[in-house]
């Protein structure tokens, strides 16, 4: 059985894993697997650049959103729509670095309508929603219903689509079971329930797609989760597939730190890691996994 400790840092390596995989993959968002190639020969390194030229280390809407709607939960200390919305809203008057045009919609909705579920819309299925997702798997550790429904409400503020939501509540339940210690098995099982309900999802014949469409973005990370060894090489494999890679990198990392440990992930990626956003990331895991269910059971 895994231990209290071992749960606590794992809950710190997936918050890490996602603002790691964000940074690193930050640098060659949009460009192409040629394209890195040509100039990173392998891309290994948290060096900033790409095309939104940031600092080494610097994150983008991917950690940034994640932070913000963990910061009201925590203020809560609990359950807030309305708080996540605030929070999405002023981070985004603060005119961050990035932000998709999916979220800024659904952002701008609330703010003039007070719309907290933006409408069905067949346009929604990016990932902007599934790349925050790791403060709700924290903070719903213990308690696959009470996953479903914050994973939906999160997503439904900017993204309203079937295979969003399927996407958020895959990544959700694929951390949980990591969280929890389960082997390279039963991480996989996870994924062949979403492709049995949405097979387009499928990812045994990969084909390199890794734009922001959430089924390329997880066909990517599912592909190198599944056909690599460790945390780095995973991250690695993702993020030299170019496309939108901050979000790939994103999402693996949460998966991957989860199952991998913190151990696992490069003491050097941590290091050039923004410190802002390297110890709000850590603490903000540990303070949402003692809201979780699983949380208020222990002594």
């Amino acid at each position: 059985m895994t231990s209290t400790d071992e749960i606590y840092s794992r809950a710190r390596a997936a918050f890490l894993g996602l603002a790691v995989g964000d940074a690193l993959g930050a640098t060659t968002e949009f460009m192409t697997p040629s394209e890195i190639r040509a100039v990173f020969t392998v891309h290994k390194k948290i060096v900033g650049g790409g095309w939104l030229y940031l600092k080494a280390g610097q994150v983008t809407d991917d950690t940034e959103m994640s932070l913000a709607l963990g910061r009201a939960l925590i203020a809560a200390q609990g359950w807030d729509l309305t708080g996540i919305a605030d929070n999405f809203v002023a981070w985004m008057r603060n005119k961050p670095v990035d932000i998709g045009s999916t979220c800024r919609r659904g952002i701008r909705d609330y703010m003039t309508r007070g719309q907290l579920q933006t409408p069905p819309n067949e346009w929604d299925a990016g990932n902007g929603a599934a790349m925050r997702m790791a403060p709700v798997a924290l903070f719903t550790l213990g308690d696959e219903a009470l996953l479903q429904r914050c994973a939906l409400e999160q997503a439904r503020l900017t993204h309203n689509h079937p295979l969003s939501d399927a996407a958020c509540i895959a990544i959700g339940t694929l951390v949980h079971r990591a969280l929890l210690g389960c082997d390279r098995f039963e991480l996989h099982a996870v994924t062949r329930d979403l492709v049995a309900r949405f097979s387009t999802f499928r990812f045994n014949n990969y084909k390199g797609l890794s734009g922001s469409y959430v089924v390329d973005t997880l066909q990517t990370v599912f592909h190198h989760l599944f056909t690599t060894a460790d945390f780095e090489e995973c991250l690695v494999g993702v993020v030299n597939q170019g496309g939108d890679a901050d979000t790939t990198g994103a999402i693996a990392g949460m998966i991957a730190g989860a199952f991998y440990g913190l151990d696992a992930i490069p003491p050097r990626w941590l290091k050039k890691l923004d410190g802002a956003v390297r110890d709000e990331a850590t603490a903000q895991a540990e303070e949402l996994l003692r809201l979780s269910p699983w949380g208020l059971c222990r002594p």
